[in-house]
């Protein structure tokens, strides 16, 4: 049975992926923050689930000795964990800004670093859930986009280092997946849970994203825009990013600056 880690695993997303992955006969190890929401996940012949601050490197390091302990191969890493920042760059601070980046990318980048080794050893999967944001600009999401655009740029960059040794990378882009609308829970700094946006286009579900990227990792893809507006954003914004631009502005509530 091939193992995938999902960090984010408590998140619709990452059980959408549990789920899925699971059908395919694999075993997933979901990563979460400590938390009601991660207690309520069942621990079943395919499943287990860890508690973990990703952004904290002795609870990295002993989580993941912990999974490497109990799986003799680790296939697929799933780098899902992250959270949204919606609010315009002039009533953000520096604080808040760094804390985005440290869990949308540095988390992500240091897990990479971590099982390095072992997806070198098993052949296997790099997968990064990035975003619309992670290759186009959007509205009330400077810091957010900025952490997405660096996140496909490592994995991007570690695609041609990991090829060589036959580890496939795959970035993901969905645009809106709907998980937590309504759910937001941000505070002054307008950090939230991903899936909270309540200005999203055209959403889909947390199940109908998973299939999507799957489908694309077990094609061989590298890069897999998932839903329709993530297609589309993806097409205009390399053929007109001004009418990119101009339409994204348009259909994205802008609040008041």
């Amino acid at each position: 049975m091939k193992t995938a880690i999902i960090t984010g695993g408590a998140g619709g997303l990452g059980q959408a992926l549990a789920a899925d992955l699971q059908g395919r006969g694999w075993f997933t190890v979901l990563v979460d923050l400590p938390g009601p929401q991660l207690l309520a996940l069942p621990v079943t012949s395919a499943q287990r689930a860890y508690g973990c601050d990703l952004t904290d490197g002795d609870e990295r390091a002993e989580v993941f000795d912990a999974i490497r302990a109990r799986h003799k191969s680790i296939d697929m890493v799933i780098y899902n964990a992250g959270v949204t920042q919606i609010g315009v760059f002039s009533q953000g601070d520096e604080v808040s800004h760094r804390r985005v980046f440290e869990v949308n990318y540095f988390a992500a980048v240091e897990t990479a670093r971590a099982f390095l080794g072992d997806l070198r050893q098993s052949g296997g999967v790099h997968l990064a859930i990035s975003s619309v944001a992670g290759f186009s600009p959007l509205y009330s999401r400077t810091t957010y986009a900025a952490s997405k655009h660096a996140l496909e740029g490592f994995f991007g960059s570690l695609r041609s280092e990991e090829a060589v040794f036959g580890v496939q990378v795959s970035i993901a882009a969905p645009s809106f997946v709907a998980t937590n609308i309504g759910n937001a829970n941000s505070d002054d700094s307008g950090i939230a849970r991903p899936g909270s946006a309540p200005d999203g286009v055209d959403y889909m579900s947390a199940k109908d994203a998973a299939a999507a990227i799957l489908k694309g990792v077990f094609k061989g893809k590298p890069f897999i825009p998932v839903g329709r507006v993530a297609r589309l954003a993806w097409l205009v914004n390399r053929l007109s990013p001004g009418l990119y631009r101009r339409l994204m502005e348009r259909n994205i509530r802008r609040p008041q600056p």
